[in-house]
């Protein structure tokens, strides 16, 4: 049977809630942006924080320019999501810190998806171990996923290093892709009970997954799902939302 001849079952929020809870999860692992939050908080951040003049002239003509790169297909999402943390090197973190708090309040909590928020709530209820992965800065996913009850130690995000509160341009980690399920396998996840994920960028942590819940898929992953058999959810909040690029 091909591709095209399997039925991709779409799932209701009902039978979502349904089948996650019969995974009798101990650890499930949620990608952010498109997952538990509609847009994209890592582009959404870096335009924000250049209005706020938290960066140089310089630092935004040139992550500008290289964001149109990555929309031309000239660089990776692996390329411009590290080169997205990296454009704060020299700034203290603090300050960015709190930057990213602002953000997350004005723009990236109003837009979570209430469906997805009441099953984290399900599940840190019943004592599953939470995890977030994403290729979006870990300021700002840490702002968001830490008053659902993830905990920092358990967020894997692009990240620099930081030297005496200060940022530093030495990249530590850029989740993306196949880099997704490798920073999971790098904490001891190599076959995590559920993984939630929207984008293709999620599908190499959705397959090592023991069961892969694909929430909110854009076309590329809504292909991959379909060849996999998988069905997958789509938030109320979602509808009719183009699904974003990069920050995933």
């Amino acid at each position: 049977m091909t591709a095209t001849q399997i039925q991709l079952s779409r799932w209701s929020a009902e039978d979502f809630a349904r089948r996650v809870a019969d995974s009798k999860p101990r650890i499930a692992v949620f990608d952010c942006d498109g997952t538990l939050w509609g847009g994209d908080s890592g582009h959404g951040f870096m335009v924000w924080s250049m209005d706020q003049g938290l960066v140089s002239r310089s630092t935004s003509d040139y992550i500008d320019t290289r964001y149109r790169a990555y929309l031309a297909g000239q660089i990776t999402e692996a390329q411009i999501c590290g080169e997205m943390v990296q454009m704060y090197a020299g700034l203290r973190e603090q300050e960015l810190q709190s930057a990213a708090a602002r953000y997350v309040e004005e723009f990236v909590r109003p837009r979570i998806f209430a469906e997805l928020a009441s099953l984290v709530e399900s599940l840190l209820q019943s004592g599953v171990e939470l995890w977030a992965v994403s290729s979006t800065n870990k300021w700002v996913v840490n702002q968001g996923v830490g008053p659902m009850g993830i905990p920092a130690h358990r967020v894997l995000a692009a990240e620099v290093a930081v030297r005496d509160g200060i940022i530093t341009g030495n990249l530590i980690d850029v989740p993306t892709d196949e880099a997704k399920a490798a920073a999971l396998a790098r904490v001891g996840l190599t076959r995590p009970d559920a993984v939630f994920g929207n984008s293709i960028h999620d599908l190499a942590m959705l397959e090592i997954a023991a069961n892969p819940f694909p929430v909110n898929p854009s076309p590329a992953l809504l292909e991959a799902a379909t060849a996999r058999g998988w069905g997958y959810f789509r938030p109320r909040a979602a509808e009719g939302v183009a699904a974003t690029v990069g920050g995933e």
